[in-house]
């Protein structure tokens, strides 16, 4: 059985386990000089509907099948409180608004533990810049254009976090370097998935924290990204996980990502290596190309990850990286496979319309193929985000085929 060292939970293909339809980045920000500022408020409410058929096993709306959450977030944010020192805060809460006693049979996210309903602290860091360089202290969000490993899923009702020491430096023309110290995290995916030996009970609990990948000493992390020529991002990454599970053991990972962009065309490669103490090294390679033609966007992409002991997944969260990352399948493009995603999407009646589908190849000694399709429509319109996304998956282990339907409202304010 593969170990997933990188704070995974072990997904199965009876659950539906997450995944980004459309992807927003937090966002780490050029250092500025700080200047006088008030408080800025914020906020969403969100409600999240999901209902799965687990391969026959259930069907589509009932009770038993639907998991759904009400939620609310708060922020503060001051850029400078006292001599160029800010402060931000985000505040999140659940409630199931007694849906669980007619409708749905369980949440999509927890605030901890087993209980329903309840909340937890976001974020709470504070920030200070000067001249060329940025310092954020405390608990935050982490971008995945920046840190590939340790990142903020957004596909649940809330992102995750960290706990967490950043640097961020512009002195040097067109290039952003990144250090980051990660010594705690909550695990985003769903309260069902709890019980890994490397994620004991926090997945899908928010408010629970705890060291990152289960490296007691934390998680380093060193990023440089590179502008300098015309529609080319070039980005490297090196983490340091020290202490496994207080065992002494220590992990490195080294990943790179180039990417152009041209507008109407753009092609991306990635790869890297994660590589533990006393365990097998994980590979991986990605390749995707893009371009836009006649009011469609489109690209198609390629992964494939060889046969090592430690999964291609984000600490924190249940996804990948890689190009090919779809809603269900970060329960198998984390090792030893191949695999290919189409998507296209273009806007229609008021929103975007889109659709993927993906092939996998299991090169294992299992060699349990699978075909996912993904459908969405997403839209921003009345003050608020509005999603209604379909899957189907089919399996070899499996003479039916597993659907999903999503439903999430966000309204901002």
């Amino acid at each position: 059985m593969k170990k997933t060292l990188l704070l995974s939970v072990v997904a199965s293909t009876m659950i539906m386990a997450g995944g980004d339809i459309a992807p927003v980045e937090p966002v780490v920000e050029t250092p500025v000089v700080a200047e006088a500022s008030g408080w800025d408020f914020s906020g969403q409410g969100v409600v999240y509907y999901q209902t799965i058929d687990a391969f026959g096993a259930q069907s589509l709306f009932d009770q038993a099948s639907s998991v759904a959450d009400a939620g609310i977030q708060l922020k503060a944010v001051n850029k400078d409180v006292f001599a160029g020192i800010g402060f931000g805060a985000t505040l999140n809460g659940l409630a199931t608004l007694n849906l669980e006693n007619y409708l749905v049979s369980n949440t999509m996210q927890r605030a901890s533990g087993d209980t329903l309903q309840g909340g937890w602290i976001g974020e709470l860091y504070v920030t200070y810049g000067l001249g060329d360089t940025s310092v954020k202290l405390g608990r935050q969000t982490l971008p995945q254009s920046l840190s590939p490993f340790a990142y903020s899923e957004n596909w649940n009702v809330f992102e995750n976090t960290y706990d967490a020491a950043l640097v961020v430096n512009s002195s040097i023309p067109d290039t952003t370097l990144v250090y980051a110290w990660v010594y705690n995290a909550n695990q985003n995916g769903y309260p069902q998935l709890r019980g890994t030996i490397l994620t004991p009970d926090n997945g899908g609990n928010m408010g629970d924290f705890g060291r990152p990948g289960a490296y007691q000493k934390g998680i380093h992390m060193v990023t440089a990204q590179n502008k300098s020529i015309s529609n080319l991002t070039l980005t490297g990454s090196w983490y340091y996980g020290q202490d496994l599970l207080g065992s002494g053991n220590n992990l490195s990972i080294l990943w790179g990502d180039a990417a152009y962009d041209a507008g109407s065309f753009n092609v991306a490669v990635q790869g890297g290596q994660i590589s533990p103490d006393t365990l097998k090294d994980t590979t991986a390679f990605g390749a995707k190309i893009g371009a836009s033609f006649a009011g469609i966007n489109a690209h198609i992409a390629y992964s494939t990850v060889d046969d090592g002991d430690v999964s291609m997944l984000n600490v924190g969260g249940q996804q990948t990286s890689l190009y090919t990352q779809m809603i269900i399948n970060e329960a198998f493009n984390s090792s030893d496979n191949d695999t290919v995603v189409v998507t296209a999407n273009t806007n229609l009646l008021g929103g975007t319309f889109g659709a993927a589908y993906g092939m996998t190849t299991d090169n294992s000694a299992a060699g349990l193929d699978y075909n996912e399709l993904d459908v969405y429509y997403a839209a921003d319109m009345l003050g608020g985000n509005y999603l209604v996304g379909y899957v189907n998956m089919d399996a070899d282990a499996h003479t039916d085929s597993n659907n999903v339907v999503r439903v999430v409202a966000r309204y901002n304010f």
